[in-house]
């Protein structure tokens, strides 16, 4: 999906996704919700309520406050773009059931570890929780394979 919107809205920018509206984003196959989303993720950044700049001078908590203001950021998502895009290094996305599923393996669990046990779980890994995060992602693609 994200190949075909980069294809065809050019430039790829907040601004275009305003200017083409829902109608058109509907058109290339984006469900009502996610163009919902997508358009109000571009007003947040074209009217600077959502400014990275900023986002990037915040703690943690904050920029993911910030970040879940913005409807259909969750704080799955807000934790996995300050983990991947804005490279913080001790984030640790507590709801990732990738995670719950490695720490379930690596740890001999009975059960899947709920995300309020995955974060007591990984308090042994501060202030490098994201390291972590992404050697369980990459344990838990390897045993997939």
């Amino acid at each position: 999906m994200l190949v075909r919107l980069q294809r065809v809205i050019q430039p790829f920018e907040p601004q275009r996704f305003l200017d083409l509206g829902d109608a058109h984003l509907r058109s290339l196959g984006v469900t009502r919700q996610k163009s919902a989303y997508l358009i109000d993720l571009s007003a947040s950044i074209v009217n600077g309520q959502l400014s990275f700049t900023k986002l990037a001078r915040m703690s943690d908590d904050d920029a993911r406050l910030a970040l879940t203001r913005i409807k259909g950021i969750g704080l799955w998502s807000a934790d996995v773009y300050l983990l991947m895009a804005m490279r913080r290094a001790d984030i640790w996305p507590a709801g990732d059931l990738a995670l719950a599923v490695a720490m379930k393996e690596l740890k001999g669990l009975a059960m899947r570890p709920a995300p309020i046990e995955l974060e007591q779980l990984a308090e042994q890994w501060r202030p490098l929780r994201a390291v972590a995060a992404r050697m369980l992602w990459q344990y838990y693609l390897g045993r997939r394979r």
